[in-house]
């Protein structure tokens, strides 16, 4: 049986990928874990846990913005490239990227993160970097 999932690791391979990019949009979050310094990092080192991809030095997690673009952002350096994730407080939403040349299943990333902060719903978007 042929799932989108195995169709975008056959490309992967197929083109002989240099990595791959997935941009993921959560809207409706727990409000109480996007605005949560703690809670961001402790996602970010279980998302790293779950997608397999080893960590390299600290998350850094940084609280910035003025008006409606208040909110924690959040940068993870991975041995394959990085993990950055951008939460906006006033409209309880999330942008997470997740950039690496060691392939991972982007739709298993995004249901991770929607699970992680109770969001309503996801849309993501997937590049193959050639």
């Amino acid at each position: 049986m042929s799932t989108e999932r195995d169709l975008i690791k056959d490309a992967y391979s197929m083109e002989n990928a240099w990595g791959i990019s997935t941009a993921i949009d959560i809207h409706g979050c727990n409000p109480d874990k996007i605005q949560d310094e703690a809670t961001i990092k402790q996602f970010i080192y279980e998302l790293c846990d779950f997608i397999k991809m080893k960590r390299y030095g600290d998350c850094i997690v940084v609280r910035f913005g003025e008006g409606d673009m208040i909110g924690y952002s959040a940068v993870q350096l991975i041995e394959t490239s990085l993990i950055s994730a951008h939460f906006v407080d006033v409209t309880s939403a999330g942008y997470i990227d997740i950039f690496s040349c060691k392939y991972y299943r982007p739709e298993d990333a995004v249901t991770f993160c929607k699970d992680f902060f109770e969001a309503n719903d996801a849309k993501y978007n997937y590049i193959l970097r050639v």
